[in-house]
């Protein structure tokens, strides 16, 4: 099952690498006991253990200690131990800036930022940095996501201290010359053109600008070709006083790792992030995303099969039904002609499109974002399987406002479940994980609150919520491909009512 938990599309820079959970608390295990008289139907009703088994997570009580820690300057330091024997730890920096917080007229500064950040600062040419890393042995990764921007190496436990003043010197000392930008503007007009042959990018763009078209997070994050030809250098330096802040930032590491070593190399390190207090969320609520659902088609008779993908508008990460749309997208599931299952898969849509050879594969998807986000599923299809699949997958999205069962949630939530756990194996998935959720919850939530709240769901939450995600509800469309005999924009709409 490929579970899209994150927030889906990033760039990778030059040697660079993965992965976004975001935002403001959501209600914390004891407010949760606190408040029995009516909890939120949609995300704290109860299941019924007359109908399911009661769930032990006492293993996940065993898991490494947490610890947090906030500087004078807002910086937070989060930290995660765990005995490692191959002595390795990562370490990085997670700020709450991407493409959607650019100027009007600046999209693909962020990600034009993440490239130009390693090209050399007052004490290290490009040169000499890229030598200490291969010296260290070290890996050092970034990426630029549409609401976050990361930085992080892995090392080993005894490189821990220089790859925090590596990541100190890049993020505060870098330097911008006009030679080393327009260089790049080569590099990255070149990497959009790599992009255009991804199609699931490709798609997944189309789709955000289908969903929130004229709007920062309808924006793709590697900017327009007219705009990378433009950033200058004022861009990218006002970019960063104005985002990266100390509020906005975390350091996150894990592994071999000791808490109060890392904070003190930060503290020392870390002096020229401003202090600006203003928030990524009061820069969400002053511009509030809001789905308008539209549609999106490119031609393109040369490729055998059509790529299109249908999305509702999804939760934010602390919408009360963010963990019951999870569970909707773990139901629908994921299925391609290559998997060893089939008709025999526990996914009514899966089913149903195996028993029916209706398309080479789907996948559904979840998508968070601070304030909203994207449910669906993105499908690879002959074009003249488009009608009947489209008529399926509408069927099954009905169905999960009337005809969810116990059994269906139950093998759901032990799905997402396997998934969380699968995405945190090892010392750089530890710290990505610590350092997202920092930005997004502003704690780490334990697993076995978690999962305690993903055990919380169940058939009814999950079909209330549904009924609130998709009935009589707009809906956006991307495709690209020979699409002639997919359905207009407005059967697909009319299939959202009962």
């Amino acid at each position: 099952m490929s579970l899209t938990l994150l927030s889906r599309l990033r760039r990778k820079s030059t040697s660079l690498f993965l992965s976004p959970l975001k935002r403001r608390h959501l209600f914390s295990l004891s407010e949760t006991i606190d408040e029995p008289a009516s909890p939120d139907p949609r995300f704290l009703r109860h299941t019924s253990l007359a109908k399911t088994r009661p769930v032990d997570h006492t293993p996940f009580l065993r898991f490494p200690e947490v610890h947090v820690s906030t500087l004078s300057n807002g910086i937070r330091v989060v930290t995660q131990a765990y005995p490692c024997t191959t002595g390795m730890a990562s370490v990085g920096v997670w700020i709450d800036a991407g493409s959607r917080f650019e100027a009007p007229g600046t999209n693909g500064t962020a990600h034009f930022l993440e490239h130009l950040i390693f090209k050399g600062t007052e004490r290290r040419t490009t040169q000499s940095l890229e030598e200490e890393i291969e010296n260290m042995g070290a890996k050092l990764n970034a990426y630029t996501s549409r609401e976050q921007t990361t930085f992080f190496a892995d090392v080993q436990s005894k490189d821990i201290g220089a790859a925090v003043d590596i990541l100190a010197d890049i993020l505060q000392n870098s330097k911008f010359p006009v030679s080393a930008i327009n260089r790049e503007r080569g590099v990255i007009l070149r990497e959009m053109q790599e992009v255009q042959g991804q199609i699931d990018e490709v798609i997944f763009d189309y789709l955000h600008l289908a969903a929130f078209p004229s709007q920062p997070l309808g924006d793709t994050i590697l900017g327009p070709e007219e705009n990378i030809r433009s950033i200058s250098q004022s861009d990218l330096e006002r970019y960063i006083s104005t985002h990266y802040t100390g509020p906005r930032t975390v350091v996150s590491a894990a592994g071999a790792v000791n808490h109060e070593d890392i904070v003190n190399k930060v503290d020392k390190l870390f002096t020229k992030f401003s202090t600006d207090p203003t928030t990524a969320d009061q820069l969400v609520k002053a511009i509030p995303a809001k789905f308008i659902g539209s549609d999106i088609r490119v031609p393109d008779h040369e490729r055998p099969h059509v790529h299109f993908a249908i999305a509702f508008e999804g939760a934010g990460w602390t919408d009360p039904s963010s963990i019951p749309v999870m569970i909707l997208q773990s139901l629908l599931g994921s299925w391609n002609k290559n998997m060893a299952v089939g008709n025999c898969t526990g996914s009514g849509l899966a089913r149903r499109i195996s028993t029916s050879n209706l398309a080479e594969s789907i996948m559904a998807f979840s998508t968070n974002y601070s304030d909203t986000g994207l449910f669906g599923v993105y499908c690879t299809a002959h074009p003249d399987s488009l009608h009947d699949l489209s008529c399926v997958i509408m069927e099954e999205f009905r169905r999960l406002t009337s005809d969810v069962s116990e059994i269906d949630v139950e093998r759901a939530r032990t799905q997402l479940k396997s998934a969380l756990l699968l995405h945190i194996d090892g010392s750089t998935s530890v710290a990505e994980n610590n350092g997202r959720q920092m930005l997004t919850y502003a704690r780490v939530m334990p697993f076995v609150e978690l999962f305690a709240r993903i055990d919380a769901v169940d058939a009814y939450t999950v079909m209330e919520t549904a009924k609130h995600v998709i009935l009589n509800k707009n809906i956006a469309i991307a495709a690209v491909g020979p699409f002639k005999k997919l359905p207009d924009h407005s059967w697909f709409r009319s299939q959202t009512i009962l």
